[in-house]
């Protein structure tokens, strides 16, 4: 991903050089969005035709015994060896409201998301963010659960320090974005905490505080470059071999001591 400088002309000249100037982005398909959107569709399909062939469930309402066979998060099987539990229940839903509303989320705030960050670092954080959802969800609720909540938050914890990092040089609109993500994560929690036992908001939080704990140090820094006349806005990343990889590792060595020490 790199920033265009188009060439001055008349209209630039006269530009406020005391004022940073905005220049247009050239970002690739957001694929993995839309590869994660895929597989939980797919997913669901599957879980849809297994209740068919077993005689379980509904036709849009998953049974849990082929949520649990296809990877669900469910404590007692996760402390008998199936970690990988911890993050097969991220493509698992428990009803169609369920898909639709994650399935949403991703779209609405994925694109965006993978675009900021790249795509490989869209991977680290989404996956991470589900990994810690399901680790907090493992940790304080007994119940069995699914869904990619978990790794949503995260991505609104991503977004959200991504512009609180950068709201010196985005200005207003880089304070009103970490003010809409505040509300948003505030709002879906005050939801999940008014029904308990039906949504995991344990699961959500988790996502929320890891995906902004790893945010913080992939997340790109957007600052005024006076090498240019008028002043432009330039982005640079962290470096995969010190922060980032420091960061990626933490995560999932303090994940995994919560998880040992459970």
């Amino acid at each position: 991903m790199s920033y265009s400088f188009p060439p001055p002309d008349d209209h630039n000249e006269r530009t406020d050089p005391e004022q940073p100037r905005l220049v247009a982005l050239t970002v690739p398909r957001p694929w993995a969005v839309y590869t994660l959107l895929g597989l939980i569709v797919a997913m669901y399909l599957l879980t849809t035709l297994l209740n068919l062939l077993l005689g379980t469930g509904g036709l849009f309402q998953p049974h849990l015994l082929v949520l649990l066979l296809l990877g669900a998060k469910d404590n007692s099987l996760i402390d008998g060896g199936q970690y990988w539990r911890l993050l097969t229940a991220m493509f698992l839903h428990g009803n169609l409201i369920h898909i639709f509303f994650n399935s949403f989320a991703l779209y609405a705030l994925g694109p965006e998301c993978e675009r900021i960050y790249g795509t490989r670092r869209f991977l680290v954080l989404y996956f991470l963010a589900g990994l810690g959802g399901s680790v907090a969800s493992y940790l304080m609720s007994p119940n069995p659960s699914v869904g990619a909540s978990g790794a949503i938050f995260g991505l609104i914890g991503g977004l959200g320090m991504f512009f609180y990092l950068s709201r010196a040089a985005l200005g207003e609109f880089g304070q009103a974005q970490v003010q809409s993500m505040g509300a948003i994560a505030g709002i879906n929690l005050i939801i999940g905490f008014s029904a308990p036992g039906i949504i995991d908001n344990w699961g959500h939080m988790g996502g929320l505080v890891v995906g902004a704990l790893v945010g913080a140090a992939l997340a790109p820094r957007i600052s005024v470059d006076q090498r240019f006349f008028p002043p432009m806005l330039s982005r640079t990343y962290p470096p995969w071999g010190t922060t980032a990889t420091v960061a990626i590792g933490g995560t999932l060595v303090l994940l995994a001591l919560l998880f040992s020490g459970a």
